[in-house]
């Protein structure tokens, strides 16, 4: 992995670190509940990828990355012990963390000689995962099972971006820029205004009178 990437990577870690002390703090955890919470958001999703890939669990060949997750809760719970964290906040930061690792997610596969297909699911592991295991322990509806939300469908949209750029011989650096944006924005426009998938409905059953 080179710097650039690397560099990307901590700041993905800190971003979902903030995102998921938030999302403890705003139902009261302790201290070392959203220490949790927030590592859990933090590395969850890359390690389910690594473990699923066969390669050395990231933050455990290289703990800067938990050093990374542990300063971010940190700052958090310091801050807001004195600011008020407005929900935009938290929405952001999620949406950044979900941008950075899944093209992470997705780069990672690439390198190993996986498919584009392949690349798009570690994607969507990578940059959800970890929110899936936060609502998951704080008895939320995962945010990538919500009616309709533009969440995962982000990632794939953004993934399939940074493949197909690939493809025609873009830069890889270059492409991962533009699928890390187009990840962001998807996400953003999609809280900003509301935007949702169709949702699938079955018809009701008629009984026999």
């Amino acid at each position: 992995m080179n710097s650039f990437a690397q560099w990307l990577d901590f700041v993905g870690v800190a971003a979902n670190a903030i995102a998921g002390a938030l999302v403890a703090g705003r139902r009261q955890f302790d201290w070392l509940g959203v220490a949790i919470i927030a590592g859990v958001t933090a590395i969850g999703g890359g390690t389910v990828r690594d473990l699923l890939l066969d390669r050395p669990v990231f933050w455990i060949a290289n703990p800067a990355y938990l050093q990374a997750t542990l300063a971010a809760t940190a700052f958090t719970l310091l801050y807001a012990r004195t600011r008020r964290i407005p929900e935009r906040v938290l929405e952001t930061t999620d949406a950044l963390g979900l941008a950075l690792f899944g093209i992470a997610g997705a780069r990672i596969a690439q390198g190993l000689g996986h498919d584009g297909l392949i690349a798009v699911v570690m994607g969507v592991i990578t940059g959800a995962f970890g929110g899936l295991l936060r609502d998951v322990l704080c008895n939320d509806i995962p945010m990538i099972f919500r009616q309709g939300q533009f969440y995962a469908t982000a990632i794939i949209a953004g993934c399939s971006l940074y493949i197909g750029l690939t493809a025609f011989g873009m830069d890889r650096n270059i492409a991962a820029g533009l699928g890390m944006l187009a990840i962001f924005a998807l996400r953003v426009a999609a809280i900003t205004w509301n935007l949702r998938l169709p949702v699938f409905r079955l018809p009701p059953e008629h009984k026999d009178d």
